[in-house]
């Protein structure tokens, strides 16, 4: 059976450990291994949160190949953002990996300062990613310290680190939001998840208004539909993770290589400066309107 249509089965590190990508069956198709790159962000600079593994790898990769330099923010899955930078060295450019919580704002100040020196003083690029979210079928047992948990680090973690990377992003640079096609249509059992994503969406379009008036910088957002990455078998059961997808227009869950070409053309001035506080759909062809 070839290898996009076995079942996928949940990796034997339940906890995100170290490699979790590598553990997938089958693994995830976030390499971007057959990408033709054309020079869109030649020497760019980029910082990806949540770049060690999914679409935050295909991400940075995906830039690399198009010329940018790239930091990436990752918590401890120290293998995948190990694997993650010999991929982007290997298309040719510089990167760099700091591990921390993008919910702390004491590491994201840090953090930030430190990714701007090792791109040499700008970032051009800013793409808000990092995210976790946690299974709950009863609303009546969620879990307090979990949704704050979730909001901490799915919003309150993008507002510190846009907030920190704005003293070195110059005019015509841009930002990226992974929201998510749940802030759309909504999550049953990931509802604190599925709140996240849809503050997310506002604060996209509010940042886009102020940011382009104020420093001609463009604020879009990716609201990815069912995607097969490590967040996946990491959040749900083993049935629930093979089922993954089948209830997309497709009948499949996408992989990340499908969702960064969505990055790229956000990130590239050639090709969407006239795009400003907007959300692009790569969810498997359901339609949602907002």
């Amino acid at each position: 059976m070839p290898d996009d249509q076995k079942t996928p089965q949940r990796p034997q590190h339940q906890d995100r450990q170290p490699g979790i990508e590598a553990e997938m069956t089958p693994r995830p198709q976030s390499s971007m291994e057959n990408w033709k790159a054309s020079g869109k962000l030649e020497g760019k600079k980029a910082l990806v949160t949540g770049g060690d593994s999914g679409i935050g790898r295909a991400v940075a990769i995906g830039f690399a190949k198009e010329g940018a330099d790239v930091v990436i923010f990752y918590k401890d899955e120290h293998e995948d953002a190990a694997d993650t930078k010999r991929l982007v060295e290997a298309a040719g450019r510089r990167c760099e990996t700091i591990a921390g919580d993008v919910g702390e704002i004491a590491f994201v100040r840090d953090a930030v300062s430190r990714a701007a020196q090792f791109l040499g003083g700008r970032i051009d690029v800013l793409v808000n990613n990092a995210a976790e979210q946690h299974e709950n079928k009863d609303f009546a047992t969620i879990d307090e310290a979990q949704v704050e948990r979730t909001f901490r680090t799915n919003i309150f973690g993008y507002f510190w680190v846009a907030k920190n990377a704005l003293a070195h992003m110059p005019e015509g640079s841009t930002i990226i939001n992974t929201t998510s096609v749940t802030a759309y249509k909504g999550s049953p059992q990931l509802i604190d998840y599925s709140s996240t994503k849809g503050a997310i969406l506002a604060f996209t379009r509010s940042l886009s208004q102020q940011l382009f008036e104020n420093r001609k910088i463009r604020v879009n957002a990716v609201a990815p539909g069912p995607i097969w990455t490590p967040l996946i078998p990491a959040s749900f059961t083993d049935e629930e993770s093979a089922k993954h997808g089948s209830s997309a227009k497709m009948g499949r869950a996408g992989q990340p290589d499908e969702v960064a070409p969505s990055y790229i053309f956000l990130a590239s001035e050639a090709d969407s400066s006239y795009i400003n506080g907007q959300v692009l759909h790569p969810n498997g062809g359901d339609v949602v309107n907002a």
